[in-house]
C-alpha cells in the first residue's frame, strides 16, 4: 500500500478514534448540493503537493501483508484474513457445523443476502480492531434478513431488542425503526459489543453478554468465582440458548474458513462497497425513490429496511442506500423530475368516520388504508386521530411534516393486571379476551407454556395514544425538483 502524504498513516485493523463532523455543516440550507462520497471513503489530506511516496504495511485483521501485496478480490477471503477468535472444540461446535453443513441451500440464501451489507460490516470490523468473527454475527442472530423480528420483539439484522436500541441511540418511531438501519444499527451493535469487550474483556463472554445480557453473564461468573470455578465461557453456567450461541458464530467462522472440507460453495463476493450513503432534505415517496434510482422496491426495501411507511418522513435529514451504480442516476433523475415527492398527506379523523368511509373518500381500500397506518384488522379509528392516506383522494389534509414522531406502536401506556386461570382456560381464549396475543402473555410471564387452574398471570392492559399534530406551520412540498437537495456523506461520520 502507497500512501502520499506522510503525515497521514492509515493503517486498516487498529481501532479509529476521529472527531465527527457534518458533511454539510457548511452548506446553506436552501442551497443545492450534491457530491458523491463514498461509504468506504477514509478521507485524505487537502494538501499532498510536497509528500513523497511512502510505502507502509497493510494491516487487515492483524494479519501483517507485505507492503506490494493487494487486497484480495473475494471479500471471503479478506473475513478469513481477519479470524482472531480462539478455537472452541465442543459437541455444541461440531453439532451446528453438522447442521449448517447438511443444508447448503440454507447457507447459500444467507451469503446471498448478505452481498448488500457485508463489506460495510466488515470495513467497520476492521476499522475498530475487532476480530472478523463479529462480522458473521447477524448470520447467527438473523440470517441477514433485514426485517427480522424476534418473540423477543428484537429487530433488525443485528436483533436490537427495544431498550438497548434506545441505549444506542436507534430511534424507534411510527415512521421509523432505525434497529433495521443497516448503518446505524451496525454501528450500535459493534459499539455494544465493543463495550461488553471492555468489561469482560474477552470475546466469548462479550458474545454471551450481547445475547443473554450483561448482568446475567456477570451473575453466572461471580457464582463461579465464589467457589473457584473457572470464569470462561465454557465453565460459567447459561441458558440453552447461551450456551449454542456462540458455538454456531465459531461453527459458521470454521465452515466459512474451508467451505470445501463441509461441503459447500461459497460463490465469491465482491471486495468493494455495494452502496453508498445519500441524504436528503426532502420527503419521498419510497416507490418513487426506487423508481428514480432506477432499482426495484425489493431492492430498495432491502437497503432501507428501517422505513415503516410508504413515504419517508425526513424531519431535517434523512439517509437513503442506494447501489453505488445507481447514485448517479438517482441523482440525475431527481433533478430531472419536476413533479411532487411526495404522494401522501396527513388527514385528521372526524367524528363518526369509520376506516371504510375514510377509504372511501380518498380512494384507497381499506386493508391498504390499515397497513399503512399500522391499525389492527378490527381496530377502531378515533375522533381526531391522524391517519396518512393518498394526496390524490378526496379531501383536503396537510403535509405528513405534521405528524409527530410517535411511538412506534400505538399503544405505549400499560397498567399491570392478574388473570386466575381458570378451568377449561388456554393461552389463546386468554389471549383473545383480552386483546393481546399469545406471544405477549408468553413475554410478561417468564415464557410459560402449559396453565395449571389457579395459575396467577400477569397482563397488561394498553391505553392507545392519540396522534398529535404538530403547531407550527410548515410548508407544502414544491413541486421543483431543483429545490431538493442531495448530499452523499461518509458513513463512518454517520451518527445516531
Amino acid at each position: 500500500m502507497r500512501i502520499k502524504n506522510p503525515s497521514v498513516l492509515l493503517i486498516i485493523g487498529l481501532t479509529v478514534a476521529a472527531a465527527n463532523f457534518s458533511a454539510n455543516a457548511s452548506t446553506p440550507t436552501d442551497q443545492a448540493f450534491i457530491g458523491v462520497v463514498p461509504v468506504s471513503a477514509t478521507g485524505s489530506s487537502e494538501d499532498d503537493s510536497t509528500s513523497e511516496n511512502l510505502a507502509l504495511p497493510l494491516v487487515l485483521g492483524g494479519v501483517v501483508l507485505a507492503a506490494d501485496s493487494k487486497p484480495p478480490a473475494d471479500l471471503w477471503e479478506r473475513i478469513r484474513n481477519g479470524f482472531a477468535m480462539p478455537q472452541l472444540n465442543s459437541i455444541e461446535v461440531r453439532n451446528s457445523e453438522n447442521f449448517y453443513a447438511s443444508r447448503p441451500e440454507y447457507i447459500n440464501r444467507i451469503a446471498e443476502r448478505s452481498r448488500r451489507y457485508l463489506f460495510h460490516i466488515v470495513e467497520e470490523v476492521e476499522l475498530r480492531g475487532m476480530p472478523t468473527e463479529i462480522a458473521l454475527l447477524p448470520i447467527i442472530e438473523s440470517a441477514f434478513n433485514p426485517i427480522a423480528y424476534s418473540r423477543s420483539h428484537a429487530a433488525g439484522i443485528w436483533q436490537f431488542i427495544p431498550a438497548t436500541g434506545k441505549r444506542y441511540g436507534l430511534q424507534q418511531n411510527w415512521w421509523q425503526d432505525d434497529r433495521r438501519d443497516i448503518v446505524a444499527a451496525t454501528s450500535a451493535a459493534l459499539d455494544y459489543l465493543q463495550n461488553l469487550h471492555r468489561i469482560f474483556g474477552d470475546w466469548e463472554l462479550a458474545l454471551a453478554s450481547y445475547n443473554w445480557g450483561e448482568g446475567a453473564v456477570g451473575r453466572s461468573l461471580t457464582k463461579n468465582r465464589i467457589v473457584g470455578l473457572p470464569t470462561d465461557f465454557s465453565s460459567i453456567s447459561k441458558p440453552f440458548e447461551t450456551r449454542h450461541y456462540v458455538p454456531k458464530l465459531i461453527a459458521m467462522r470454521n465452515i466459512i474458513s474451508n467451505p470445501t472440507a463441509f461441503g459447500i460453495v461459497l460463490e465469491p463476493i465482491p471486495n468493494q462497497p455495494y452502496f453508498d450513503k445519500v441524504a436528503t432534505t426532502q420527503h419521498i415517496d419510497v416507490k418513487l425513490a426506487a423508481s428514480l434510482a432506477d432499482i426495484s422496491l425489493a431492492e430498495f426495501n432491502a437497503l432501507n429496511p428501517a422505513h415503516n411507511r410508504p413515504v419517508i418522513n425526513v424531519n431535517g435529514s434523512r439517509s437513503l442506500l442506494l447501489p453505488t451504480d445507481k447514485v448517479a442516476t438517482f441523482i440525475a433523475n431527481l433533478e430531472n423530475h419536476g413533479k411532487p415527492l411526495v404522494s401522501w398527506q396527513a388527514y385528521q379523523a372526524k367524528s363518526g368516520e369509520t376506516a371504510e368511509r375514510i377509504s372511501t373518500r380518498h380512494e384507497i381500500s381499506v386493508s391498504r388504508l390499515r397497513e399503512v397506518n399500522g391499525i389492527a384488522r378490527h381496530g377502531k379509528i378515533t375522533l381526531g386521530q391522524i391517519l396518512l392516506v393518498p394526496i390524490n383522494g378526496g379531501g383536503i389534509g396537510t403535509d405528513i411534516s405534521a405528524i409527530r414522531n410517535m411511538p412506534a406502536v400505538p399503544q405505549i401506556n400499560t397498567n399491570d393486571s392478574a388473570y386466575t386461570v381458570k378451568k377449561g382456560d388456554t393461552l389463546s381464549s386468554i389471549a383473545l379476551r383480552h386483546g393481546v396475543s399469545v406471544v405477549q402473555i408468553q413475554s410478561w410471564n417468564s415464557h410459560t407454556k402449559r396453565l395449571a387452574i389457579g395459575q396467577k398471570l400477569a397482563l397488561k392492559q394498553t391505553i392507545p395514544r392519540k396522534t398529535i399534530l404538530a403547531k407550527t406551520p410548515l410548508k407544502k412540498p414544491t413541486s421543483s425538483a431543483k429545490s431538493n437537495s442531495v448530499i452523499l456523506a461518509d458513513a463512518k461520520n454517520y451518527k445516531r
